[in-house]
């Protein structure tokens, strides 16, 4: 090969090894500005997203500080209701506790009117071969007084029993309260007043059991007062009124000792 050809080929080599590489200078170029482009993008992109981000923890705080406010509300409605349902117990036991007194104070009272009820209902008696109805005071003051004249307390006995016929004269007790005022009478020597008393009870009451008594007991009062004849008459007129009596054969006796 002569020199020229030499040259040529050595040229056309030369131009061969040049286009690549000027076609390899502009690739680079492409990709750097696609890479810068990318990043531009991507830094774009993550501007973004830090703002969304940025946007949503704003939000979240947001929402955070809402939903705390609202559990302290909710709290503080709980603590509320807490303290309402305690206060309503302390009422209810309270409540239980003022039914609970109401109803012993019922009771009580219940208890008290049934005492007095029963002070006031009367009592059925049996005395001196009679029946009768009689009220608890009556009967009280009647027993007390009766008492008396079992304890000797004759001067007792006989106010006791006066005051009991001023207040009951139409008492079941009436009859035996007069014999037993003559007997309280006689027992302190008033033997004026007790044969006032003894002849109350037969004018009243000619055929009770202590008639006979009575009438005995009028001439004993007589004998002491020295009136022996109006004596011999009140047992006369015993024996012949009651002939069967103890007391008639007591007068008997009696009258056989007299002047």
């Amino acid at each position: 090969m002569s020199a020229l050809s030499r040259t040529f080929t050595a040229l056309g080599l030369a131009g061969l090894l040049v286009l690549p590489a000027q076609a390899g200078i502009f690739d680079d170029d492409e990709a750097r500005r696609a890479i810068l482009d990318l990043r531009q993008k991507l830094e774009a992109s993550n501007e973004a997203n830090r703002a969304k981000q940025a946007e949503l923890n704003v939000q979240m705080a947001d929402q955070l500080s809402q939903l705390k406010r609202s559990l302290l509300d909710l709290n503080n409605q709980l603590e509320s209701v807490r303290a309402e349902l305690a206060r309503m117990r302390g009422q209810d036991e309270q409540l239980a506790r003022d039914v609970a007194e109401l109803q012993r104070r019922s009771k009580d009272a219940q208890s008290g009117i049934d005492e007095r009820i029963r002070k006031l209902e009367p009592v059925g008696v049996t005395l001196d071969d009679k029946q009768f109805l009689a009220d608890p005071e009556e009967k009280r003051q009647y027993d007390e007084a009766f008492a008396l004249i079992r304890k000797g307390d004759f001067g007792a006995a006989s106010a006791g029993l006066s005051s009991f016929l001023k207040r009951y004269p139409l008492s079941g007790y009436a009859d035996s309260a007069t014999f037993w005022l003559g007997n309280a009478q006689y027992g302190q020597r008033q033997y004026k007043e007790a044969i006032a008393s003894f002849r109350t009870l037969l004018a009243g009451n000619p055929a009770h059991p202590k008639a006979p008594e009575a009438m005995l007991a009028i001439a004993n009062c007589q004998i002491e007062l020295k009136e022996s004849k109006a004596a011999r008459k009140t047992i006369g007129d015993l024996v012949q009124a009651y002939p069967k009596s103890e007391a008639a054969q007591a007068g008997r006796e009696r009258l056989a000792s007299l002047k």
